[in-house]
């Protein structure tokens, strides 16, 4: 099996190294920076949702028109807008983009966040509506007779969509959340998990747990995991790098009246904190060091070194069964066509050499493809 690279595209440029300026929109960076990642090679773009950010669903439709083959995943959060709608808007955005979007459900690790668009749920009560959520979506997708549906959280009455996706049997459906009620809902509904850039120990075993959920409900599952890459000449520049960047991170945050970091509400920040205490440097390239700043925060962990090494480092999760790479970096923009020009043909080539992949670099993993044959 290849590897697979997702990026990621926001609405405007900023980082935890950028102050955002300008508009919370601005559709040339949106366009420019969606293009960056099909020329770089990227296989998938993840579009982020938040309680205050611009429309997930907006926002794809219009990158997928700016661009030809690349795929979308889209952050969508259950609660806000009935299964039933979602189902119809979901499969009618799969027609218009060609087939080329993938779902990323974000139940909620902040009450905070919730709270801002209306949901006073807790997080247990979250990943139950969760779970009617989704089983509610795939059916809308699946059935082609109406129906009835009495739930905990969701009641309809006729209900019969008659637009399906374009990808059958459905959309593939992503999903990330660490805390024991996010594993079941994965094990009962997800297609690929998302791992947050955790140390090899952390990943394996969480791998394991997931892979167990999922073998409940008789099903397999894919996994990614996301690291923010510091790519240097050298492994001493690339840590000189890594260095400024904590430097700009820190001083950027006080400019902004940011304390440092308390830990958020969810499990994946809890986790990245944990492998934290561990010391900056774990595994001898995770660089556990912004995490901390930011409270673990936004996939802040990276890997550090020449693009060698750090191909070297992906291909140790590889083996785990992680052949998913949701990479991003601090200078966002910039550091996808790096990562384009050095890391990403490096790892398909190692793997190839390996004997690890013996098909040819493709656009969704063979797991994903079985789900849009």
């Amino acid at each position: 099996m290849s590897a697979q690279f997702i990026g990621m595209i926001q609405p405007h440029e900023v980082s935890e190294i950028i102050a955002r300026r300008g508009p919370a929109i601005d559709p040339a960076y949106v366009r420019a920076f969606a293009q960056a990642h099909e020329y770089a090679g990227f296989d998938r773009i993840l579009v982020p949702a938040s309680g205050s950010s611009p429309d997930t669903l907006l926002t794809v439709n219009y990158a997928a028109a700016a661009t030809k083959n690349i795929n979308f995943l889209l952050a969508h959060r259950p609660g806000f807008v009935a299964p039933t709608l979602a189902a119809r808007q979901l499969a009618t955005l799969d027609h218009y983009t060609g087939g080329r979007v993938a779902v990323h459900i974000i139940s909620g690790g902040s009450d905070e966040d919730q709270q801002r668009d209306g949901d006073f749920l807790s997080h247990d009560e979250r990943y139950a509506r969760t779970d009617e959520y989704l089983g509610l979506l795939r059916r809308v997708w699946g059935e082609d007779k109406p129906f009835d549906h009495e739930g905990r959280y969701y009641r309809a009455k006729g209900v019969w969509s008659e637009v399906k996706p374009l990808q059958q049997p459905h959309i593939p459906i992503y999903f990330g959340g660490a805390s024991a009620p996010a594993l079941e809902v994965a094990g009962r509904h997800a297609n690929l998990y998302a791992l947050w850039g955790e140390s090899l120990a952390q990943a394996g075993d969480l791998v394991q747990r997931v892979r167990a959920a999922a073998a409940l409900h008789n099903r397999k599952i894919d996994f990614s995991i996301s690291f923010r890459p510091i790519l240097g000449a050298t492994q001493a520049e690339a840590w000189d790098r890594a260095q400024h960047i904590l430097e700009t991170t820190r001083h950027l945050r006080s400019e902004q009246s940011y304390a440092r970091g308390g830990p958020q509400q969810s499990e994946g920040a809890r986790r990245l904190l944990a492998d934290a205490a561990n010391g900056d440097r774990v595994d001898e390239r995770l660089w556990t060091a912004v995490a901390r700043e930011t409270g673990g925060r936004s996939n802040t962990t990276s890997l550090v070194g020449t693009a060698e090494q750090v191909a070297d480092a992906l291909i140790k999760y590889y083996d785990l069964g992680i052949h998913t790479f949701l990479i991003r970096g601090f200078d966002p923009l910039p550091d996808t066509l790096v990562y384009g020009r050095e890391l990403l043909p490096l790892v398909k080539d190692k793997l190839a050499s390996s004997k690890r992949v013996s098909v040819a670099v493709t656009h969704s993993s063979p797991a994903l493809q079985a789900l849009a044959a």
